[in-house]
C-alpha cells in the first residue's frame, strides 16, 4: 500500500542493546497500484475503524474529511482525506508521537506527562517548521505542502496524495538492470530538487530508494520523507544512538565532529549510493567500514559495466562516494556537472535557515543567524566546506574508528543479509543495502 511500511521494525543499537521501534511514516503518502480517483463526489469512508488513539474515520479537520488511515509510525499518522472545498483527495499528516502523547475522547492530543512535555513540544515545533519549510519550495520533484495548521493540541499538514512506485519498487521490477537514460531522467529531477533545498541551507540527510517516488502518470521523481520531527525527538530521547541507513549514510553522519561537518556533500554521498544500487544492484560498503579498510571497487574500472553505462556516469558515482567529505563534489551543482546535467535548479522563494532541525524562515532581506552547535545544524556550503582540513579529518577518523570498532562488523554483516534482496539478484555476489540501523554517537 505504501512505499515504506510505517510499522516495519527499525533496529536501534545503543550501549550494547537492541530494541525495536516503529519506522517513521514520512513517506506513507504514496499508494502503489491503486487507481486514482477523479470523481467529484467524496470517497465514502470504508473499512474497519482505525486503531485506538487515531481519529475516527469521517472526522473533520479544517476543510478535510478523513476517509482512510494510510499508515501510522512512531512519530505520526497519515490519513487519506477528502478536500471538501476543492473536491480532491489529499494526504493529511498528523504529529502523534506514540511514546510521548495520548489522545482524549474529544480528539485532543497532549503529552503523557510533564516529564516528556519538553520533548513533545520540541518535536511539535520541528514538525511545524518542516511544514513551513516545504511550503516555501515550489519544485515538481519536492514534496509539496498544500497547507499546515495547529488543532486539537497538535499539528497537521496537507499534501498531495501521490500515487506511484518508489524507486526501490521500480528497481525490483527491473532485475536485469536499468537503462542509463531512465536513470539520468530521475537524477535530473532529484538533483534539481536537492539544489533548491541546499540554496536554502537545508539538507535532506536521509536519501534512499524508499524516499524517492516515481509518479504513476508521468514517472516524475518526487523526493519524500524529511523526518525533521523524528530526528529531533530521537536526539532528545536517545542521546547514545543515531539512526542511519548503512550504505547510504556518509561518515560525517555517524559522529559530531567540527571537522566532519554535514552539508551538501552529505546528500551527494547518499544520492551516489542510490545510483550505485541502481547500477549494480547493491549498496556500497558502509562508510565507517571503509575508514578502516576501504573495500569499495570503483565502477569506472568495471569492464562489464563499461559496456552498459558511460564513463561519465560511472566516474560521477565514484566521485560522489568519496569517503572523506572533502573528497566529494561540494555542491549539487558540481555533482550535476560531473553527470553532464545542465544547472536548471529553480530558486527558492524566501531565505530559510535550518538549525538543530528547527527551521527559521526569514523575511525578505532579513538577517540570518545561526546559533546551532549540534549535528543537525547546517552551514552554508561555501562557509562549511571541509576542504583543506585533512589533518583534522584524519584525527576525527581515528576517534570514529575507536567508537565503531566494536559495532562496525556487526552492521556490515547485518546489512549484507537483508535489505535489497531482490535487487541483489542482479549481481549475486553483491551485498544488498541494509535497512535503518543505529550507530553509537
Amino acid at each position: 500500500m505504501s512505499d515504506n511500511d510505517p510499522l516495519e521494525p527499525t533496529q536501534v543499537v545503543g550501549a550494547g542493546t537492541t530494541t525495536q521501534q516503529p519506522q517513521d511514516d514520512g513517506a506513507t503518502v504514496v499508494v502503489s497500484g491503486v487507481p486514482t480517483s477523479q470523481g467529484t463526489a467524496a470517497p465514502a469512508p470504508g473499512g474497519d475503524a482505525p486503531e485506538a488513539g487515531l481519529l475516527p474515520l469521517g472526522s473533520r479537520l479544517a476543510e478535510f474529511e478523513l476517509t482512510r488511515v494510510v499508515g501510522q509510525g512512531g512519530f505520526g499518522v497519515v490519513y487519506e482525506a477528502w478536500d471538501t472545498d476543492l473536491e480532491r483527495v489529499v494526504a493529511v499528516k498528523e504529529y502523534l508521537p506514540v511514546s510521548l502523547s495520548s489522545r482524549a475522547g474529544d480528539g485532543t492530543v497532549s503529552p503523557l506527562s510533564q516529564r516528556v512535555r519538553e520533548t513533545f513540544d520540541l518535536g511539535l515545533r520541528s514538525f511545524i517548521n518542516e511544514a513551513r519549510l516545504l511550503a516555501q519550495f515550489d519544485h515538481p520533484s519536492l514534496l509539496k505542502v498544500l497547507r499546515f495548521w495547529q488543532e486539537k493540541g497538535t499539528a497537521y499538514m496537507a499534501m498531495p496524495f501521490y500515487r506511484g512506485d518508489t524507486l526501490r519498487q521500480a528497481l525490483n521490477a527491473r532485475p536485469g538492470g536499468v537503462d542509463e537514460a531512465w536513470l539520468m531522467a530521475i537524477l535530473d529531477g532529484v538533483t534539481q530538487a536537492l539544489a533548491v533545498m541546499h540554496a536554502a541551507n537545508c539538507y535532506h540527510r536521509d536519501i534512499a530508494p524508499d524516499n524517492i517516488i516515481l509518479l504513476a502518470d508521468s514517472g516524475r521523481p518526487v523526493l519524500l520523507d524529511f523526518g525533521a520531527a523524528r530526528r529531533v525527538i530521537t536526539d532528545k530521547t536517545q542521546a547514545i544512538t543515531v539512526i542511519l541507513k548503512p550504505g547510504y549514510a556518509p561518515v560525517e553522519q555517524y559522529a559530531e565532529m567540527p571537522d566532519m561537518s554535514q552539508g551538501a556533500w552529505t546528500d551527494v554521498y547518499a544520492l551516489a549510493a542510490v545510483m550505485h544500487v541502481a547500477i549494480t544492484g547493491r549498496a556500497p560498503p558502509p562508510s565507517v567500514a571503509r575508514l578502516l579498510n576501504d573495500s569499495y571497487v570503483p565502477l569506472a574500472g568495471d569492464a562489464q559495466l563499461a559496456g552498459r553505462y558511460s564513463a561519465r556516469l560511472l566516474s560521477a558515482v565514484d566521485a560522489g562516494l568519496g569517503v572523506r567529505p572533502d573528497a566529494r563534489p561540494q555542491s549539487m551543482a558540481e555533482f550535476r556537472a560531473l553527470l553532464g546535467l545542465a544547472d536548471e535548479a529553480a530558486p527558492v522563494r524566501r531565505p530559510v535557515v535550518q538549525d538543530d532541525d528547527r527551521t527559521v524562515i526569514l523575511p525578505p532581506g532579513g538577517a540570518r543567524t545561526n546559533a546551532g552547535a549540534s549535528s543537525g545544524a547546517a552551514a552554508a556550503e561555501g562557509a562549511a566546506s571541509p576542504a583543506g582540513k585533512g589533518r583534522q579529518v584524519a584525527l576525527a577518523a581515528v576517534v570514529v574508528l575507536a567508537l565503531i570498532a566494536g559495532g562496525g562488523a556487526w552492521w556490515w554483516m547485518q546489512s549484507s543479509s537483508k535489505g535489497d534482496a531482490q535487487l541483489a539478484a542482479k549481481t549475486p555476489a553483491g551485498t544488498a543495502d541494509g535497512g535503518p540501523a543505529a550507530a553509537p554517537a
